[in-house]
Formats: structure tokens, C-alpha cells, sequence
């Protein structure tokens, strides 16, 4: 039996056993090992040179400024931060208040506008008319009573002596 149909052999052989069996669990079973190919070679791990190796020592040391630097720099972000979420939360208190100052200004413009028209719609004109005349004594004004005046300057005038005496 040559090479290759011994290869064949064993292939489907283990395909057939791969196929018949039943996998009990939640995990498969590892039916064949990994191989290691046999012609792998390790490469050798070189040092690395004097000049890399003395940049990587210095790049894992922290001195004593870069701590106070860090340490620093952490502080401050931290302060930011805290100054940051302290405004958001006075923002937020003071949208809400906002909103609540302006509902309760509708609330007492609708409030006020009922009551006006409540008090308008109460009005009689006509009883006002007779009580002032009958009880009293109010008369209507005459015709040389009423004194008309322009007043160019502003829209208010006062009156300080009577024109008539």
C-alpha cells in the first residue's frame, strides 16, 4: 500500500468516526490534537540593542515631577468636571423653576381674565344711571359747562385753577 493511500485511508477512517458519533453536553470533544508541524523552525529572539533597551527602561520610569504633573493635571480635570455637573444641576433647577414661574403666571392671567369679565358682565349700566341720578342728585353736564383744550406736548393734562372765576 503506497503513501498517499494509506493518507486516504486513515482520512476517511476518522471522517466516518467523526460523523458516527453522537456529542453528549454543550461542549464537542477535541477528537484530534492539535499537530505541531515538524518543520518549524524558532526564530531566535535577539536583544534588542543598548540605545532601545536604555529608551524603554526610561519610558517605564516616572519621576517625581511627572507624578505631580499627573497628579495635577487628574485634580484639575476632576474640578472641572465637579464645576461642570454642579452648573448642569443649577441649569436644570433653574429650567425647572422657570417652567413653573411661567405656569403659574398662566394660571393667574386666565384666573384674572375670568374674574374681569365676570366683574363686566355684572355691570348694569342703566341701574348705575338711576341710582346716580335719582339718589344722588347727579345731573348731565350743560352746554357751557364742558370746556374743550388741545394739548399738544403730551397726551396728560391738569387742571390747576378753574378757568370760569
Amino acid at each position: 500500500m503506497s503513501r498517499n493511500r494509506k493518507n486516504q485511508a486513515t482520512y476517511d477512517d476518522n471522517r466516518a468516526v467523526r460523523y458516527s458519533e453522537y456529542v453528549y453536553g454543550n461542549a464537542a470533544r477535541a477528537l484530534e490534537p492539535e499537530r505541531r508541524r515538524e518543520n518549524t523552525e524558532e526564530v531566535p529572539v535577539r536583544k534588542p540593542h543598548h540605545e532601545v533597551r536604555k529608551n524603554r527602561d526610561k519610558a517605564r520610569y516616572m519621576n517625581a515631577g511627572y507624578v505631580v504633573f499627573l497628579v495635577t493635571a487628574l485634580c484639575a480635570a476632576a474640578f472641572i468636571l465637579v464645576n461642570y455637573i454642579q452648573l448642569q444641576s443649577q441649569l436644570t433647577n433653574m429650567t425647572k423653576s422657570v417652567a413653573a414661574k411661567k405656569s403659574e403666571l398662566n394660571y393667574m392671567s386666565i384666573a384674572n381674565d375670568e374674574e374681569y369679565n365676570r366683574i363686566i358682565s355684572s355691570i348694569n349700566l342703566e341701574e348705575i344711571q338711576r341710582i346716580a341720578v335719582s339718589e344722588l342728585g347727579m345731573v348731565y353736564a350743560g352746554e357751557g359747562q364742558i370746556i374743550e383744550y388741545e394739548n399738544k406736548s403730551s397726551d396728560y393734562m391738569r387742571q390747576v385753577t378753574d378757568k370760569n372765576q
